[in-house]
């Protein structure tokens, strides 16, 4: 029988055997089926501001639509260097320090294939977001999984300190922290590079969620203190900041080099990042009050979202960052977090996430994960349907 006849596609050895479908993506998919408010999956159900859009159409319309520099293009390296400098007081080089990604999730894969070698084993502190386990596995790594105080969610440096072994390359610390909504102290912080200062570990900090830092506090970056900054890759996102998340856009800083073994992977993996939305950002970044009004425009959605739960049978956790609220549903329903998703998004009509699906071992607490970043109107149509728990 001829091969055309007979077409075959070979058999492959999966890279990623744990691997399935994201719980974002299925819970969002059975809000959709149910007619139910998505208060899962992480993302703004509200419009930028309008003259973001307009920079980037004038950026189109001026004819900036061909290959920009491979670390992206320098005014928006040279605003967020500006930006870094008058929050945290540490001045990274545009030319040899900034590069501009393809996202934060781009930007955390390429530190991890920059730096992580077959043996090499990385430490993740659990509940933690879904691509560092994969990233790490993509590179040959073994990841070490340690547990965050149950509840708390507060760094465990005990257990930080006992995870570390010769063959420990790095280190993911994310604050504000996805999924529970809290944020690293400067106590917190300074343990850290205390624990960090006599070893070789590299630092990947994840701080997409830096302006979304409430009741006051300051968010501590690695950048902030000499001792992680000159052993971190910190990683964050215009699409968070700005209310583009589908723009993709984020951006890795470090040490030079870091950073040069950082493009290196970048430039094989992306090359470079969307012209037009580059110089858009660039303009409307000029403007520093976008992103320090952001703490405040948040906090006031954070408040009526607990407020209006705070008549439910839900225990609030603190909520001290991020556009994150998790709640205990101890009282509320004896099914498990994953069981008790699926039954309010079918029945309640309101989607949440569950914790256990940030855990390698479906670690389950009875606590479940909201998304506030929506409009009064959606946040108060949610409330209303949990009222009648």
């Amino acid at each position: 029988m001829s091969s055309e006849m007979n077409p075959r596609t070979p058999k492959i050895e999966t890279k990623l055997p744990a691997v399935g479908t994201t719980i974002f993506t299925v819970m969002s998919a059975l809000a959709t089926e149910h007619n139910a408010v998505n208060l899962g999956q992480g993302f703004p159900d509200f419009n930028c501001d309008p003259a973001l859009v307009q920079a980037v159409t004038d950026a189109m319309q001026q004819g900036l639509n061909q290959y920009p520099p491979m670390p992206g293009i320098p005014a928006l390296r040279e605003a967020v260097a500006t930006k870094i400098k008058a929050l945290h007081a540490r001045e990274y080089s545009a030319a040899t320090e900034i590069t501009i990604t393809a996202g934060a999730t781009q930007g955390i894969i390429t530190a991890i294939l920059a730096v992580v070698r077959p043996g090499d084993e990385v430490i993740v502190l659990e509940p933690c977001y879904d691509s560092y386990v994969p990233n790490i596995e993509l590179a040959g790594g073994t990841v070490v999984r340690v547990p965050l105080t149950p509840h708390t969610f507060r760094p465990d440096f005990d257990k930080i300190a006992a995870a570390i072994t010769p063959k420990t390359r790095a280190i993911l610390v994310n604050s504000p922290h996805n999924p529970s909504a809290t944020i690293w102290s400067r106590g917190d912080m300074l343990q850290l590079q205390d624990l960090l200062a006599p070893t070789e570990i590299l630092l990947i900090s994840d701080e997409v969620y830096e302006h979304m830092v409430f009741d006051g506090r300051q968010h501590e970056s690695a950048a902030r203190y000499p001792g992680l900054a000159a052993r971190a890759f910190i990683v964050s996102s215009f699409g968070k900041t700005y209310h583009v998340t589908g723009w993709k856009v984020g951006t890795v800083v470090a040490p030079t080099p870091l950073m040069a073994e950082f493009r290196k992977v970048h430039q094989f993996n992306v090359f470079t990042v969307n012209t037009p939305v580059q110089h858009g950002l660039a303009r409307y970044m000029a403007d520093p009050t976008p992103y320090l009004e952001l703490p405040a425009f948040y906090q006031r959605k954070r408040d009526l979202f607990r407020a209006g739960l705070a008549a439910t049978k839900f225990k609030l956790l603190p909520s001290e960052g991020s556009y994150f609220q998790c709640v205990d549903i101890s009282d509320v329903s004896d099914l498990s977090e994953a069981d008790f998703c699926q039954w309010l998004t079918k029945e309640i009509g309101v989607a949440a996430i569950p914790l256990s699906a940030f855990y390698g071992d479906g670690f389950d607490q009875r606590v479940v994960r909201f998304c506030f970043a929506k409009k009064d109107e959606t946040l108060q149509a949610a409330l209303a349907r949990l009222a009648k728990l």
